[in-house]
């Protein structure tokens, strides 16, 4: 099997103490792709869910980011860090103020970062600021104003409580900080908090249950072909990762007119010109995915075009 026949969705579960990018560039390596990015960044620290499209799933990525994300995660009263998390250096303790916190007014607090939030992105962050990650500024001792950001707290629950430590599990929108809402949290408590653990257990339709190990597919005592079967066995198909967006099937004499960017018109495709405005994932009768589109004025407006599935 040519390295280039590997194209969709592999979901690793990250391990802790790397990059999602080191990440990505061991699997690039390990499986001989050379077209491998992932759909959103996971701390150094933050285990779990990290879908990697692979060879034309690269196309899908921009669609996959959007999606909902769910975590549980761990956090200690009355420490703050640089960071807003445990790698990082403690700036203030205020463990009095944490060995006063109850857990029937932990669980209060959290009801109140339930729902339509705003959070100020951390410095140390991904985030570009004049050409220059945030992350970049930070470690030079350079701190700058963030415009606070819209997110969505889905669900907000305790599990657990040992002060000064809780667990908790949250499912959120994209963009959401979770180490921004510990530290949130932390002020509306009046005592600080970090965060110490982070596993992503879900990334829209991907789960921790669908995933593999790195190590697995990274095992050198395989042989190549071996390691790519491994990823086979775990990689979710273009079509299949956006089975969530509308689907048309595209007749057959449609099909090279669709891989050629032709711009069609609605009912050239069997819809109406009233319909919404989508987007579509278009399919050839062997179910494969020919293109991502919108209708704009009735007609087609190609978001990606696939080749993967050529005969």
């Amino acid at each position: 099997m040519a390295a280039d026949e590997l194209h969709g969705v592999v979901v690793v579960d990250k391990p802790g103490g790397m990059t999602s990018a080191a990440v990505v560039a061991r699997v690039k390596r390990a499986l001989r792709v050379k077209r491998v990015g992932h759909t959103g960044t996971l701390d150094p620290m933050a285990t779990g869910v990290l879908p990697l499209c692979l060879g034309e799933g690269t196309k899908l990525a921009g669609f996959l980011l959007a999606d909902d994300k769910a975590y549980e995660a761990t956090l200690e009263l009355g420490v703050e860090t640089d960071t807003l998390d445990a790698d990082g250096q403690v700036t203030r303790e205020r463990r009095e103020a944490a060995a006063a916190v109850v857990e029937d007014a932990l669980r209060e607090c959290l009801t109140g970062f339930v729902g339509a939030i705003e959070q100020v992105p951390p410095m140390y962050s991904a985030i570009r600021h004049q050409g220059k990650r945030l992350h970049e500024l930070a470690r030079k001792g350079v701190e700058v104003e963030r415009p606070a950001r819209p997110v969505v707290i889905h669900a907000l629950e305790l599990t657990g409580f040992d002060g000064p430590f809780a667990r908790l599990r949250v499912h959120c929108s994209k963009g959401t900080y979770i180490r921004t809402l510990v530290a949130d949290v932390g002020a509306a408590l009046e005592c600080g908090a970090r965060l110490t653990q982070l596993r992503r257990t879900a990334s829209g339709r991907f789960r921790i249950g669908d995933s593999v190990a790195l190590e697995s597919l990274d095992d050198r005592d395989l042989s190549l072909e071996e390691r790519r079967a491994r990823a086979r066995a775990h990689l979710v198909t273009p079509e299949v990762a956006v089975d969530t967006l509308a689907t048309v099937q595209i007749e057959p004499d449609r099909v090279t007119q669709v891989r050629n960017g032709l711009q069609l018109g609605a009912e050239q495709i069997g819809l109406s010109e009233m319909a919404p405005k989508g987007p579509y994932r278009l399919l050839n009768e062997a179910g494969q995915l020919l293109a991502i589109a919108e209708l704009s004025d009735g007609k087609l407006r190609y978001s990606r075009v696939f080749t993967y599935a050529l005969t």
